[in-house]
């Protein structure tokens, strides 16, 4: 092994999570538990049973298109140990049992439905591209909305929710995903190192287009490049249609004022932003941009370290190769796209500008919005980043492009055209 290369992923196992997969094996293999079935048919009669209902209707051929891509992708290609079949198993699940209890609120509410949501706000950018920073600071503001981390990963409130719904009493989901992060941060720390979070953290809306198994979370913490491409290929339409109707059930569950804009973000926008303008054609977008090189290795590594957990080969060249492919074919997308997009719609912001004058990058944000900046909604800002600084792990997270067998000029020869758009952009700024 050279000084560059990553060792093997059971070097970075904790011995917890190495005896849960022992036991698991061996509960598996005695008929102790039934093994993780991750065949759709029985995962919807798993669904059915637990949750008593059987409707699923709503945008079910593109669901059906996804999984029929996935599921060999799972089977075939991510290489999966036990673990990481369990939590495929769970997650899937999931999805269909949230699906099933949305459909019968939708049912017995149609007032949902009707609600009319202020276009929100999006902030788009790469993985690693400061989006965080930019969507926690837009939100802090008391006149926007956005979601928690417990609202993005669970946004549909199940019947123990529901029963506490307009009372003081907390919502079952925050302990639940309090438990799965305390999980997962005890079987990799380095996870929220990397993307610092919490159950009451704004968060980004993964989870909402995990809903349609439209979600880049999958790809990101499995090998399944088969599925990264038919996703890359595909009309997202139906999955940012759901995630509208998934807001309009959090404002109604909250009683949240819908006049409000929410504020989103996750990088998956950039490769589905044809579909995101279809279904919001009237929000305003703030792209973030950062210099390629220092994407392609912060995402590799963000992907790279959450694949370990789930697969016994994690290829840490080919997860280079995949997160420079990714950065590439996201930014060709939106260069593409972003013509089609009224220009009233669109403002840009460096990643060093905003890191350097926050508070100049947020009044021109606000004069592209439209909106008043008032002086509360600045103070609450520079809360959440003296927070911040004391709190997340930003520092710790190490990571080098050699070590996903890159090089920066090899980087910088693939995606030579944004290379220059962002030296552009910062004589610009610093002009």
């Amino acid at each position: 092994m050279d000084n560059n290369s990553l060792p093997p992923a059971s070097h970075f196992r904790p011995l917890h999570l190495k005896f849960m997969m022992r036991s698991l094996k061996s509960a598996w293999s005695s008929g102790l538990l039934p093994p993780a079935d991750l065949c759709p048919d029985r995962l919807r009669g798993i669904a059915e049973k637990e949750t008593g209902l059987s409707i699923d209707t709503l945008d079910r051929d593109h669901l059906e298109a996804q999984l029929a891509v996935l599921l060999p992708a799972l089977h075939e290609e991510a290489r999966l140990t036990d673990f990481g079949r369990l939590v495929a198993h769970g997650s899937l699940l999931k999805v269909m049992k949230e699906r099933m209890w949305f459909e019968q609120l939708l049912a017995d509410h149609p007032e949902i439905d009707r609600i009319e949501l202020a276009p929100p706000i999006f902030v788009v950018g790469s993985m690693r591209s400061g989006t965080t920073r930019m969507q926690r600071l837009l939100a802090s503001d008391p006149s926007h909305m956005a979601l928690r981390l417990f609202e993005a990963q669970c946004p549909v409130p199940g019947p123990r929710s529901m029963a506490v719904r307009g009372t003081r009493k907390p919502d079952p989901r925050n302990a639940q995903v309090g438990r799965m992060l305390k999980l997962i941060t005890s079987i990799n720390p380095a996870v929220t190192d990397i993307h610092p979070t919490g159950p009451m953290e704004f968060d980004e809306e993964l989870g909402l287009l995990e809903q349609s198994l439209s979600s880049a979370m999958i790809e990101a913490q499995r090998r399944v490049p088969s599925f990264a491409r038919h996703c890359e290929a595909v009309d997202q339409t139906p999955a940012y249609a759901r995630m509208k109707q998934l807001l309009k059930l959090r404002c109604w569950f909250e009683g949240s004022d819908p006049s409000k804009p929410f504020v989103l973000k996750t990088p998956q926008h950039m490769q589905d932003i044809a579909a995101l303008h279809t279904v919001f054609p009237d929000s305003k977008l703030v792209f973030l941009h950062r210099d390629p090189v220092q994407l392609v290795a912060s995402g590799a590594s963000l992907a790279w370290n959450q694949m370990i957990i789930q697969s016994d080969d994690v290829d840490a060249r080919w997860v280079g190769q995949e997160w420079l492919h990714k950065t590439h074919h996201r930014l060709q997308v939106v260069r593409d796209v972003r013509t089609r997009i009224p220009q009233a719609l669109q403002f840009d912001l460096d990643f060093d500008e905003v890191s350097a004058d926050w508070r100049g990058c947020i009044k021109r944000t606000y004069a592209f919005l439209g909106t008043e900046l008032q002086p509360q909604a600045v103070s609450a800002m520079a809360a959440y980043l003296d927070r911040a600084r004391l709190e997340h792990g930003y520092s710790r997270h190490r990571y080098r492009l050699e070590q996903f067998g890159l090089t920066a000029g090899e980087v910088r020869e693939r995606l030579a055209d944004w290379c220059e758009d962002t030296r552009l952009e910062q004589e610009t700024c610093a002009a």
